[in-house]
Order: C-alpha cells, then structure tokens, then sequence
C-alpha cells in the first residue's frame, strides 16, 4: 500500500480532471498536497475531498503563465516546510487543432507559455527544494503526440516534445541524487481536454481520469527508482527513449 505521510506534494492542474484526482490519491496516501489551478472553486471542492478523506492540502490559485507566481511557490514552500517530496506538473493547455500555418501567433504563444515555459519555471523553481527531499520524485506529464506528431496538432505535440527534452535533460543532470525525474504518458483518459480535442468520442471508452490517477500516485513513492524514462500509463510500463 502507498504511505506518502509526512511528504509534500505539488499537483498543477489539480482543479479538475487528472490533476484533481492525483492530488486526492496522493493525499490519500497520507501526503500534504499543495494544490495549484486557475479555477478556486475546483480547488475548493478538491479540499472539500480531501478533507474527507482526513487528509490535508494546501490550495494555491494562479495561472501558470504567471512567472512570479511560480518563484513565490517555491520561496513559500522553502519558507513554510523547507523541501519539497513530489511534483506532479500536470497542467496543460490543448490550443487549437489546426494546420500549422493557420494557426494563430496569440494561440501558439499561450501553447509554449503554459505546456514548455511554465514547466522550465517550475523545475528552476522547485528543484532545490526536491533536492532537499530524502527521496524526491518529480513525475512531468507528457502525451503520445510528443513522438506520433499526427497532422494539424502541431502547438501541442512540440509542446509536449519539448517538456519531455526538459525531463530528460533534468534527469541526467541530477542522475546521481535520490532525486528521480520521469515523463508520464497518460494516454487517453474521460477529460475536458480530451473532449475538446476528440467531440465526437464516447467518453465511455475511456478511462475515468481516478484509474489513471491510482496508477501516477504509485509512481510518487519511494519504491519508484527509475529516471530518465517515459512511463505509459495505459500499459503500465516504462519505455526506453532512443538514444541519438
């Protein structure tokens, strides 16, 4: 069974869909979850859950595009517990499905902001504090789009390609400490997200974002060792990234 008591989680994202049911399963293992999204009233309801269950949270609403707000998150977290134990950067935007020409500069630009810039700010932000940690998991969520690059998706499939480059890079550079680094493919899961991109699925196809979530908390323990590595959440494995 996961026991996370005494660690302290970020989960962005954590208002609704994966990001929301990660932050209760991590809770439920006992961790302190600070809880980050735009929407105060998805946090709120998280708390409400969370409370439920006995455990405990901390709620900050911001938008990732904000850059200060992500530096004062990890100067608040030094500042109040001193290290941090779990970062599940989970947040994303979709932007639009598109040809890549006909794509809009604003759209682009919020797609790399919030997927890729906010990520790096995080990272910069909270890796010294997951350095602190005895055993410090850092899970980055990623898509299959990052390697499958279907038409009209192009925004977010470089987004997602990039964020993996970042959790790589981090992972190697960081290789011989207790901290691991891993992407996190969830594949396709009952999301607003999804809906937006796929209107016409039934999302009964689908797995509920809380089964995907059970399988990303297991992650967040102390039994995870690997780094450096792409786990797939649908087949419940790790995949090896080719080598240049």
């Amino acid at each position: 069974m996961l026991d996370l008591s005494g660690r302290i989680a970020v989960v962005t994202g954590a208002s609704r869909g994966i990001g929301y049911f990660t932050a209760l399963e991590l809770a439920r293992a006992g961790a302190h979850v600070i809880a980050c999204a735009r929407t105060v009233g998805g946090l709120e309801d998280l708390d409400d859950s969370i409370k439920a269950l006995g455990g405990s949270a901390t709620l900050v609403p911001f938008d990732l595009a904000d850059m200060n707000a992500i530096d004062a998150l990890g100067g608040a977290i030094f500042e109040r517990w001193g290290k941090l134990d779990i970062l599940v950067a989970n947040a994303g935007v979709l932007g639009t499905i598109s040809p890549i020409g006909h794509v809009e500069a604003k759209v682009f630009e919020k797609v790399m902001t919030v997927n890729v810039t906010a990520t790096w700010r995080l990272i910069r932000s909270l890796d010294p504090l997951l350095q602190k940690s005895d055993q410090g998991r850092a899970l980055i969520l990623t898509s299959s789009l990052a390697h499958r690059c279907k038409p009209f998706w192009g925004p977010y499939s470089a987004s997602k390609a990039a964020v993996e480059a970042l959790a790589r890079t981090w992972a190697n550079e960081i290789e011989r400490l207790p901290l691991k680094v891993i992407s996190v493919d969830p594949g396709g899961t009952r999301t607003a997200m999804r809906a937006q991109a796929y209107p016409g699925e039934d999302p009964e196809t689908l797995p509920h974002p809380h089964e995907v979530a059970r399988v990303i908390a297991g992650l967040a323990g102390p039994d995870m060792n690997e780094t450096g590595k792409l786990y797939l959440v649908r087949e419940q494995r790790f995949a090896e990234y080719t080598q240049p």
